[in-house]
């Protein structure tokens, strides 16, 4: 939000006001006719709500013209938005009733599979930000000295902590593991403690870990400290240097350097899944250099390469990374392997312990192979290098693993959608049979209940493998993540809609959101041919027939080494996701499919209606995580939902409105309405010409077509009938609070495996992450965190 507009808003048109050099200063520089402290102490509340939610004192300088308004906190204006608020859902993800109808077997291969996801994620917090090793190290250690209660005893008598400054240590600590980082895992914004750093410092030295290990406590907080706080330009967002914070290249990486490793990759066939990017001097020479994610060190013909010379530039390809986490993830891995329910699953394993082991892209491939054929099993598992939604140039993957069991009763409401699809859905869509598959790979689409999901944070859906070509020769797997959708649409009402919309979205929502969430995975993701030469040399398209429907010319097309990701590069998620939401937006307005769900006909068009508004509210609240001062955006599916509502709103007619009133708080607000009665002709026509594009940019891979007018879309404009730019501020202003979520552990228990649940509460995630290991694993966690900080660019 900016400072100076909203506090002028308040305090008269006359001033004018800027951010002090200090986070914790606001100064107004006013026309003392205009001003005076007597005004701002009658206003104060009203200037606390807007600043920061926290007390104010105010101070008059000399000369009755300058202002100073001191918060009595360290929060600002800017620091509040990167904070996390004090009415943040902490939530527990229940899956007890899923779990108990596990046999003996299947609990102890789901506790292993378990143990192995919840080492991975240590991958995942040394991919986020430099620090955050060192932040999980300091806060854990600080928490599993002591219970949580008596640490809060310490922390209120003797480090001169409020109730509330602690339970906001407890929600920050929740969001950087539950973010597995201290960047969120949706929108890629850095967050910060809301407690001092002086006060959080006072509580480190007294408390239990510090009196038992004060050279290991001062070490961490040399560490994490003054990184944790820091919220200087170019540390606020993940994103290439210099003006981000990504873990996925070396800070003297350009986007140039990203360039050079690109071509390289794709003219040696080499994809960047499970890679990063170091750049560095070796004698005298600069060297470019790929290191894998593998146990093994050593090279390896085939994988690694010593030095390449390339385009004028050295290259290597070196392994290691993430040795000590991929090492003990097998170990578990092993442990299942004994208990597994069939073959399939046991080659599956095998080839994630080849993977993992020799950082081995096609060996994960392999395993990925095995995984969807294996139909519905009772324990489903997908892990590795899988979403690129984080690196800036979308290559490189995040790890994730999940472990879930198969909710069969919800799972049986999408076999009649799968089994339709090829002959009477996908048909629909509108691109024809040129640029739609040959043949539709049938998913097995499963209602799953998570037990355990170790990334930076969790979705409701998932379509995977990420590989296109085991997508098209062997199929895929679509998955709907039931637990974790109940506890999103437990959470009721938002800004921005009328009472009555939200009393239909309360009505509709959880339906609507089962809908929206099978079209997009099953659907969305699962159609759409990429016209490309296979491996053979052979096209899998008649190139002398096709042509491109734009233009009437031949159609252009991916050669070997290129891929839809290398091709789009930093737009490729983002696109895609819109896609897919399209997919789900336009196919939801048919009745038969509405009939697969059981929708009742009296309330299709109410449902149809839900769908389109909260695919238009969600463009509008996505807004947030725009990036103004760097002019991007922070989120994939965020974007590709404000492009979907500029569409719409593109379209006219009324179909979609936007109008700036103002709030309860006399302060502006926005008001977004949806005609019912035109989404079936405007909305469906702009919607399909919309997607025709999409879908056919994709196809040809035609990267200028597509990003041109994805791009366009995807502005945020200052001006003309819809200022978002404007409208920005209101939108972070009123934004509201992203679960938490706390998940179960398991443990054995007399040759069986015991599931240890969460009373809902605000240390609910603190504690499963206490007790998720032993104090000698999270001492070894300690050591081989505390030696990426030291060497992860060397």
């Amino acid at each position: 939000m900016k400072i100076w507009r909203v506090l002028a808003h308040t305090i008269g048109r006359n001033s004018r006001l800027l951010l002090a050099g200090r986070q914790n200063h606001l100064r107004g520089i006013c026309d003392s006719s205009a001003i005076n402290s007597n005004f701002l102490k009658t206003n104060a509340a009203v200037l606390h709500k807007i600043v920061s939610s926290k007390p104010l004192e105010v101070q008059l300088c000399s000369g009755h013209s300058h202002i100073q308004l001191r918060l009595l906190c360290r929060s600002s204006i800017m620091g509040s938005q990167h904070e996390l608020p004090l009415d943040t859902p902490l939530l527990y993800l229940k899956s007890e009733e899923a779990f108990a109808g596990l046999s003996s077997r299947e609990r102890r291969y789901a506790h292993h599979l378990s143990r192995a996801s919840w080492w991975g994620s240590f991958i995942v917090v040394c991919q986020t930000s430099p620090e955050s090793p060192s932040i999980f190290n300091l806060i854990t250690r600080l928490l599993r000295s002591q219970p949580i209660d008596t640490l809060k005893e310490v922390a209120l008598s003797k480090a001169g902590f409020t109730e509330d400054e602690f339970k906001s240590l407890l929600i920050y600590y929740s969001g950087v593991v539950y973010n597995l980082g201290n960047y969120l895992g949706f929108g890629d914004r850095k967050f910060v403690p809301s407690v001092s750093r002086e006060k959080l410092e006072t509580l480190i030295r007294a408390s239990k870990a510090n009196l038992e290990a004060p050279d290991v406590m001062q070490e961490y907080m040399n560490q994490a400290l003054g990184p944790m706080y820091n919220l200087v330009e170019n540390k606020r967002f993940l994103g290439l240097p210099p003006n981000g914070i990504t873990m996925y290249f070396t800070p003297n990486c350009t986007q140039e350097d990203a360039d050079i490793a690109k071509d390289y990759m794709a003219a040696k066939n080499i994809e960047a899944w499970n890679s990063r990017l170091l750049k560095y001097e070796e004698n005298g020479q600069t060297i470019y250099d790929i290191r894998l994610a593998s146990v093994e060190k050593e090279s390896c013909e085939g994988l690694t390469v010593d030095v390449d010379e390339f385009q004028g530039h050295k290259i290597r390809v070196s392994r290691g990374d993430h040795s000590y986490f991929l090492k003990k993830m097998i170990e578990e891995l092993q442990l299942a392997r004994e208990h597994t329910a069939n073959d399939l699953e046991v080659q599956m394993l095998d080839k994630y312990i080849e993977s993992f082991s020799k950082g081995s892209v096609q060996a994960h491939k392999d395993g990925s192979t095995f995984w969807v054929k294996n139909k519905s099993p009772a324990v489903e598992t997908y892990m590795g290098f899988i979403e690129v939604y984080r690196d800036p140039v979308n290559q490189r993957a995040e790890f994730e693993s999940f472990v879930a069991v198969v909710n069969r009763e919800q799972s049986r409401k999408f076999d009649t959608l799968v089994e339709r699809a090829e002959k009477e859905f996908l048909p629909l869509l509108p691109w024809g049979i040129d640029f739609e598959e040959d043949v539709f790979m049938r998913p097995d689409f499963s209602s799953l209940d998570i037990l355990t999901f170790a990334s930076s944070g969790l979705p409701i859906g998932i379509n995977i493998p990420n590989y296109k070509d085991v997508k098209e020769e062997q199929g895929f797997k679509n998955v709907s993540l039931t637990n974790v959708m109940a506890a999103r649409t437990g959470i009721k009402g938002g800004p921005f809609l009328s009472e009555s919309d939200h009393a239909l979205r309360e009505k509709h929502g959880a339906l609507g959101l089962e809908i929206q969430v099978g079209l997009h995975e099953l659907l969305g993701h699962g159609c759409g041919k990429f016209l490309r030469r296979k491996d053979d040399g052979s096209l899998n398209f008649d190139y002398e027939k096709l042509k491109n429907p734009f233009t009437g010319e031949k159609v252009t097309f991916y050669e070997k080494g290129e891929n839809y990701n290398s091709c789009f590069t930093n737009l490729a998620s983002a696109y895609e996701e819109c896609r897919a939401e399209t997919v789900a937006l336009y196919l939801g307005l048919v009745d038969d499919i509405l009939d697969v769900f059981s929708v009742a006909p009296d309330d299709r068009e109410d449902l149809k209606y839900v769908c389109w508004l909260d695919m238009m509210y969600a463009g509008l609240r996505g807004l947030e995580m725009y990036q103004p001062s760097q002019g991007k955006w922070g989120q994939a599916h965020s974007q590709a939902r404000y492009v979907i509502l500029r569409v719409a709103l593109e379209a006219g007619q009324g179909l979609v409105t936007i109008t700036e009133t103002t709030g309860p708080d006399s302060l502006p607000d926005l008001l977004l309405t949806l005609d019912k009665t035109k989404i079936h002709s405007v909305g469906r026509e702009a919607m399909g010409e919309f997607l025709r594009k999409l879908q056919i940019y994709r196809s040809m891979g035609d990267a200028e077509a597509g990003r041109a007018m994805f791009e366009k879309y995807s502005e945020v404009p200052s001006d003309g009938p819809y200022p978002f730019s404007k409208w920005h501020e209101i939108v972070v202003r009123k934004r509201r609070p992203r679960m938490i979520l706390a998940m179960p552990n398991t443990q054995l228990s007399g040759g069986d495996v015991e599931l240890i649940s969460y009373p809902e509460a605000i240390d609910c995630v603190a504690k499963s992450w206490v007790d998720r290991f032993s104090p000698e694993e999270f001492e070894a966690i300690e050591t081989a965190l505390s030696a990426f900080v030291q060497g992860w660019t060397k």
